[in-house]
């Protein structure tokens, strides 16, 4: 009997970029060098929300999460020596995705590709950015038209290109539960696809259809989560089939990527991380007919840090080893036909469908997103609950605690440390770009951009124009602000206090205690200085003083230093708190607590939340932070209980 022909293996990705696009170039050569076959690009916060390297809201995070690239120069530097008609590249960025996918079509160009020819993916997902990332610019309605300018352009131009890669990912990240991410996602896709049916001819509708790709999370529940995929599959095949109209089953097919989940990576025992990404991957490649097209892994150590190259390889090698080692790509799919399989499938696909049809009656994703937004919080807060209370058991964290110490993470170097000089070269090489280059055609190039955002006219042709004639990601990004507005998204932190109850009694004693005792109820300012949107933790610090009787104010995401102490000094803030996961901690709380005690606030205690090493909480510490708290410090009424010890007059008299 002949043997059945293996499937072709998903694309090997890891999602990388640091520092400087030098350096990101070069850790790029080397993945590939090792097997890597596509590239996903991880940009810095400010090219991801439209500023420049040296602007003030920049400070700390060039090059912290990502790769900066301001102009069409850094990309050049990006993908020196990789040919981008050889490449299959995910660019992770969504309200600057013109802006990024023209630098791109532009380098193509000067290597003298066939642009029409170029395969990958920008994700140009703003609705998951309003509910859980917060790399937005703009209002929700103007981001829309943006995202469909795009898939437009690429239909005429760029035919192998996903226009947009619809990212449940970070929902989950963000507290989903199956069905919300289901939902949210599929809602999101509906919201874009129902704008684009205006702007490309009927006849190439359901081929846009099918360019519509997805960015999934899978986390540790694996069979929960194959389900998942294979209710995301029927549920898409239904949507497409019945609300568009598409007949031709390729353009109904659900193409999805996957980076499996970070946020139950543990701080603590972090080697146990290896076996969690493994089992993870297996929701996305087991099942052939819901197996990702294209997979990355993070690395076991990215709750403690940068992962250095040796921990990216290691995680592609198991990516490797699956494909090839093993015999998964011989088979038809291994659960077809099983009842258990397709009672959770079902059983999810009525959840979503539930959900689905909340947001309908909304008007659709984009007019629902205050309510997904306090969805998602509640069911942060759940999540976050149950650990603490021993329901959901955390191998480590809460469970079997006790452990030897790691080989892996002993030494000065078990973790990357972003190049200190990054920035500075960084903003020297930016200054250097704008002395050289034509002003003005630059001043032409942007006007037409204008134009074309108060016009309605597609914003990609002015878009390229601009990148060749030297505009930068800030002046892009400034011209999108004053067309469109800012925008403050929700935070879905309501004042009310929710019907959670479990342990709080005693601290809601001690919070009236002390109230009484300061003459009026403990303020509590919650902060998010700099551009990290990964707001969920502060949510939940939020939730849960609001919870315990604290008055807490938290107006959102991207704060500047002189904000906060601002509105430290408005609402006499009796504790601050402040959370930072992009790396940018120390400039940033430097600033602060310089400017804290130039207004005379150096009394107010301080506490800072994030990824911190050992080493920079120390730093933090001396410069007069009360408190630094990592993922480790999982119980929040721990903290709560902290909170209220720092601001106790007694205790304050007594230290």
């Amino acid at each position: 009997m002949p043997q059945q022909q293996k499937d072709r293996p998903w694309l090997f990705r890891t999602y990388a970029g640091h520092s400087t696009a030098t350096a990101s170039n070069a850790l790029y050569r080397g993945n590939l060098a090792k097997g890597q076959t596509g590239l996903s690009v991880a940009f810095d916060l400010p090219t991801q929300t439209g500023y420049d390297s040296d602007h003030e809201l920049a400070r700390g995070e060039v090059g912290k999460v990502g790769v900066p690239v301001a102009h069409l120069g850094d990309m050049r530097a990006l993908f020196d020596d990789i040919p981008l008609d050889q490449m299959n590249t995910s660019m992770t960025i969504n309200a600057t995705a013109p802006w990024l996918l023209a630098l791109y079509i532009a380098v193509a160009e000067e290597q003298g590709a066939d642009v029409s020819a170029l395969q990958g993916t920008v994700q140009n997902d703003i609705i998951k950015e309003y509910l859980s990332r917060g790399t937005y610019i703009c209002p929700p309605k103007p981001s829309l038209r943006m995202i469909t300018d795009v898939a437009a352009y690429t239909r005429e131009h760029l035919p192998k290109w996903n226009p947009m890669n619809v990212c449940s990912y970070h929902l989950q990240e963000a507290g989903a539960t199956p069905e919300q991410e289901l939902a949210f996602a599929l809602a999101t896709a509906t919201a874009v696809l129902d704008d684009l049916r205006g702007k490309v001819p009927a006849e190439h509708f359901p081929a846009m259809v099918g360019r519509i790709s997805f960015f999934v999370n899978a986390g540790i529940r694996f069979v929960t989560e194959m389900c998942k995929m294979r209710a995301f599959v029927e549920l898409w095949d239904e949507i497409t089939r019945e609300r568009y109209g598409v007949e031709d089953p390729k353009f109904r097919r659900f193409r999805y990527g996957v980076q499996v989940n970070s946020l139950g990576l543990t701080e603590q025992q972090p080697e146990n991380n290896v076996y969690r990404i493994l089992i993870e991957m297996l929701a996305v490649t087991l099942s052939k007919n819901a197996r990702a097209r294209a997979v990355q892994l993070p690395a076991w150590n990215e709750a403690l840090g940068l992962p250095r190259p040796w921990d990216q390889q290691w995680s592609l090698r198991m990516q490797q080893i699956m494909a090839f080692e093993t015999d998964l790509l011989e088979y038809d799919d291994l659960f077809d036909g099983n009842p258990a399989v397709d009672r959770k499938v079902a059983e999810l696909k009525e959840g979503a469908r539930s959900e689905l049809a909340q947001i309908n009656s909304m008007g659709g994703a984009n007019e629902a997103i205050e309510y997904m937004k306090s969805r998602l919080v509640e069911a942060n807060a759940d999540r976050i609950g149950n650990i603490e209370i021993g329901d959901t058991t955390v191998v480590g964290v809460n469970k079997f605690t006790q452990a030897e110490e790691s080989p892996l993470t002993a030494g000065d170097e078990a973790i990357m440390v972003a190049d200190a000089d990054a920035e500075r070269d960084q903003i020297e090489r930016l200054t250097a770009w704008k002395a050289s280059r034509d002003q003005a055609a630059v001043d032409v190039a942007l006007a037409e951009v204008r134009a074309a955002a108060q016009t309605g006219t597609n914003i990609m042709i002015p878009t390229i124009k601009a990148a060749k004639a030297g505009a930068t990601t800030g002046e892009w990004g400034d011209v999108i602000r004053a067309a469109f507005g800012q925008y403050r998204a929700p935070t879905g932190v309501s004042k009310s206090q929710s019907n959670r109850t479990e342990g709080l009694d005693e601290i809601r004693a001690r919070v009236d205690a002390v109230s009484d005792q300061l003459g009026r109820r403990l303020k509590f300012l919650v902060g998010k200085p700099g551009l990290d949107g990964h707001s969920n933790g502060a949510e939940q610090i939020a939730a849960r003083a609001r919870d315990c009787g604290m008055d807490i104010t938290y107006e959102g995401i991207r704060l500047t230093p002189d904000e906060i102490v601002e509105a430290a000094l408005a609402d006499e803030a009796h504790v601050v708190g402040l959370s930072i996961l992009s790396g940018s901690h120390i400039p940033l709380i430097e600033s602060l607590m310089e400017k804290m005690r130039a207004r005379n606030l150096g009394h107010v205690p301080v506490v800072v939340g994030g990824i911190i090493p050992e080493d920079d909480a120390d730093h933090l510490r001396a410069m007069g932070v009360a408190r630094v708290y990592t993922p480790k410090d999982f119980e929040l009424n721990r903290i709560m209980n902290d909170l209220v010890t720092l601001v106790e007059p007694t205790a304050t008299a007594a230290e």
